[in-house]
């Protein structure tokens, strides 16, 4: 089992940037990719970025050019690094991490677990 621990949320006004983390404890070993998603009351879940254990990083259309997910091995930790907020990021951000396979005709990440959360609001 994995756990995940998200936290750097909070109220910004427009414009301004966040920077959320996400650590993993327990069998770390099983995962080899993480990803950050959002959702609000209005959307679905959705894929803001996604990073493998080797370093290399997906984004979603939206987001490109606005936000770099990285990771520190050693802390076991991701970081989402959102910049130049807008009101329509407001939402609930999560972490979720899995292994990365072949699926439907794809390789993706299989997320299997997943954070509880925690919440970007964007003032205007």
């Amino acid at each position: 089992q994995v756990q995940l621990v998200e936290s750097g949320g909070g109220s910004v006004r427009s414009g301004r940037s966040l920077k959320l983390s996400c650590v993993a404890s327990g069998d770390v070993e099983e995962i080899n990719c993480v990803g950050w998603f959002h959702q609000s009351p209005d959307t679905e879940r959705e894929m803001v970025a996604t990073i493998r254990r080797s370093g290399r990083t997906y984004y979603a259309d939206s987001m490109t050019g606005r936000c770099v997910i990285s990771q520190d091995s050693a802390k076991n930790t991701v970081y989402l690094e959102m910049n130049n907020l807008k009101a329509t990021d407001t939402a609930i951000y999560y972490c979720a991490a899995g292994r990365w396979r072949y699926i439907s005709d794809s390789y993706t990440c299989d997320y299997q677990y997943w954070g509880q959360g925690t919440q970007v609001t964007v003032s205007s």
